[in-house]
């Protein structure tokens, strides 16, 4: 990981630090302060390529300060929770149902698919600034959707999980090689 990312010490001044986890489950994540996180998983099942790809991504994530609007969601989504359980009474018994699953699904909700395209786009300009190949981007996803068609009608898959929020994978992968075909680099 350490090669794969030479070079890619910041975004917008934020410094950027990347790290593995050794875990079975195939992901990536992006906080706020910079962090990029691989599991091990991911890497095992992507070549070098396609795992910038998916960094990029990450990165774009970064940039646009996608993790910190999140976790100030979940705050606010807590408080207001909390704030309406305090009132007693009918506000308290919806809190308890309909509110509290409400407050759940926003906390565990993914970025929204404006988030997703956009991270790709400046994953794309970000990974082609510093002199790496944004037709990674196209690759990774390639990758990814092979995985999505490989789970199947597996719904409870995790994978299928973890891309119910994403955009989908097909205009993506169209999207970023045209723009990599326009820019000139190569697809494979």
């Amino acid at each position: 990981l350490m090669k794969l990312t030479e070079g890619l010490t910041s975004v917008e001044g934020l410094p950027l630090n990347f790290k593995v986890y050794d875990v079975i489950d195939v992901n990536a994540f992006a906080c706020a302060d910079g962090s990029v996180r691989v599991f091990s998983s991911l890497m095992d099942i992507m070549s070098d390529e396609e795992l910038l790809g998916v960094i990029g991504h990450e990165i774009g994530h970064v940039a646009h300060k996608d993790s910190k609007k999140a976790f100030r969601t979940a705050l606010l989504t807590s408080a207001l929770k909390d704030g309406v359980a305090s009132t007693g009474g009918k506000a308290a018994a919806l809190t308890e149902s309909q509110l509290g699953s409400l407050g759940e699904a926003l906390v565990n909700a993914n970025y929204s698919q404006k988030q997703e395209k956009d991270a790709d786009d400046y994953g794309y300009e970000f990974l082609k600034s510093h002199g790496k190949n944004p037709a990674s981007m196209a690759l990774s996803f390639k990758k990814l959707k092979q995985m999505q068609d490989e789970a199947g009608a597996q719904k409870n898959s995790k994978l299928n999980q973890l891309f119910s929020t994403h955009p989908d994978l097909d205009p993506r992968i169209k999207r970023m090689e045209e723009r990599a075909t326009k820019d000139g680099y190569p697809l494979d």
